[in-house]
């Protein structure tokens, strides 16, 4: 599916969510559909318009979308929706399954009314896996560049204290988690997409240090963080969310990064030398 540019060929397909519009061609005859559209978190601080864009950008698609797999003569089995750990709010030291409820907060929210909005797909009887991911861990993009840059400044150290949890996946497993997803019809609903070894941000700290041997020695104030980043900093920094895969673990899926420095490692070697 295509909104910026016009579709190249048979294989594209033109689709406007805030418009409300989408070929139907789109659905015909597929087997599955994979859902991961929606403006970025983290790409600006949370004014009300910036708030109002993230949570429309995922109601509105998955409302389409949902709508259009309901329509459909000949509908998918399955429809994957990116969802995120976001949902359970901060935490602290509360060990979170797919049966926890949810938390309070902005991102929350948006969970919560994103999932939401697939229903309709659901009650075609269409399989829906809502795949709730954590930090996402690659050298290509995301979280892990701007985690990074700071440690390889010299500056890196624990935020706000450093005991909150943060649940991450490697980008690795997060490829396989949706294939699995995808092939393994016993799963539905909500799905923790994380890895089973969730970190302490000041573990995190001292292990990021170590795998790019910088000095780990600065610590960031919650409050600089707070002043600076306002509300989005404090979700996505300050929130403590110590989220297991317990749907995954029991249904068999095995992690390839169970520990966190062994993703470090291979996401931030130095690039291959080529001639």
């Amino acid at each position: 599916l295509v909104r910026a540019r016009a579709p190249r060929d048979a294989h594209e397909f033109r689709w406007d969510a805030g418009a409300g519009s989408m070929d139907p061609a789109a659905i015909t005859s597929c087997d599955a559909v994979i859902h991961l559209a929606g403006a970025g978190i983290a790409a600006g601080r949370w004014s009300s318009s910036r708030k109002a864009e993230i949570m429309e950008s995922r109601r509105a698609g998955t409302r389409l979308i949902a709508a259009a797999i309901a329509r459909a003569a000949s509908p998918p089995r399955v429809f994957i929706c990116a969802s995120a750990v976001g949902y359970y709010g901060d935490r602290g030291d509360e060990v979170l399954t797919e049966e926890s409820g949810p938390g309070t907060g902005f991102l929350a929210d948006v969970v919560r009314a994103w999932e939401g909005e697939a229903r309709e797909a659901a009650q075609a009887q269409v399989r829906v896996v809502h795949l709730r991911m954590g930090m996402v861990l690659s050298r290509h993009g995301g979280a892990l560049p701007r985690l990074t840059l700071p440690f390889r400044l010299g500056l890196g150290g624990p935020i706000g204290g450093g005991r909150q949890w943060m649940s991450w996946i490697a980008i690795d497993d997060l490829v396989r988690v949706f294939e699995h997803a995808l092939f393994h019809s016993e799963l539905s609903g909500p799905v923790n997409a994380v890895s089973p070894g969730p970190v302490t941000n000041k573990d995190l700290s001292s292990i990021l240090g170590r795998v790019l041997r910088r000095p780990v020695f600065l610590p960031v104030p919650g409050w600089v963080i707070r002043g600076v980043m306002g509300e989005m900093g404090r979700e996505l920094l300050l929130f403590s969310q110590r989220v297991l895969p317990a749907l995954l673990l029991s249904g068999g899926f095995g992690f390839e990064y169970h520990g966190i420095e062994g993703s470090l490692r291979h996401e931030c070697r130095p690039d291959p030398v080529r001639d």
